[in-house]
């Protein structure tokens, strides 16, 4: 871990300063943004504002070309991927990324043992694991599934197994990258059931988006971006009513 200093703060996830440049394109451009404690934060913005980079770099998918990331007070100005969630913080994929030769049940099992496949597998599990594996998928709709392998399930149920395995890591940040994007009626609303019961249970909710009725329902704070830098933040009716915002996102 390369950190400056550590130890809470009153954010979630602070950046100072960070970009990210692909040649000659600033994909994120000196972003200082803060996501406090607890609630639901959205980010979003027009395509190519920097909303997947800078997921990115907050989970350690891409290195800083500069900058500070904090999670949680620690400061970083080198982010690892596997190191996150020591620092509290995880996050989903838009991308579902699941193990898909074993059964759901073994998918959250992988993350509450050794968090690798192999030694996970011949583990001696404890019975406080598979207690919590029950508990993890009855809470996301997914205990009557607890035998099927990941390939056989729908892309929906997809997305509810990687909640729940990034649930197992019992962190108090978690990112959410398009969580709802693809899912039919019924199982958006259990995705944005779970969103508010883990907000409830004073969890840091961080989702990115493009549907524009869940960034209205869902959130206590909004951040916009555009072309790599912040836009503007603040409440999301607000927000969503800035002239800036309007000219930028919604184009009307």
């Amino acid at each position: 871990m390369s950190a400056d200093d550590a130890g809470g703060g009153p954010y979630a996830v602070e950046t100072i300063d960070i970009s990210k440049h692909f040649g000659a394109v600033h994909a994120v451009d000196h972003l200082s943004v803060s996501i406090p404690h607890g609630g639901i934060t959205s980010i979003v913005g027009p395509n190519g504002s920097g909303k997947s980079t800078l997921v990115n770099l907050l989970s350690g998918v891409l290195p800083l070309d500069g900058g500070l990331v904090i999670l949680d007070g620690v400061r970083l100005r080198v982010v690892k991927a596997h190191e996150t969630p020591d620092h509290g913080f995880t996050r989903t994929f838009q991308e579902v990324r699941l193990f898909d030769q074993i059964s759901v049940r073994d998918n959250i099992m992988v993350v509450l043992t050794s968090r690798r496949l192999l030694p996970a597998l011949l583990e001696r599990t404890k019975p406080s694991h598979r207690a919590r594996t029950e508990e993890i998928l009855r809470e996301v709709g997914m205990w009557e599934k607890r035998d099927s392998l990941a390939q056989d399930l729908s892309y929906g149920q997809r997305k509810l197994l990687e909640i729940g395995r990034a649930m197992a890591l019992d962190v108090r940040t978690y990112l959410f990258d398009e969580p709802f994007a693809g899912l039919f009626p019924q199982m958006l609303e259990r995705v944005k059931e779970i969103v508010l019961r883990m907000r409830d249970q004073g969890r840091t909710l961080i989702f990115i988006s493009h549907n524009m009725d869940i960034v209205r329902e869902l959130p206590d704070h909004l951040i916009v971006l555009d072309s790599g830098q912040l836009l503007t933040e603040g409440e999301v009716h607000d927000v969503l009513s800035r002239e800036e915002v309007i000219e930028a996102y919604l184009g009307d």
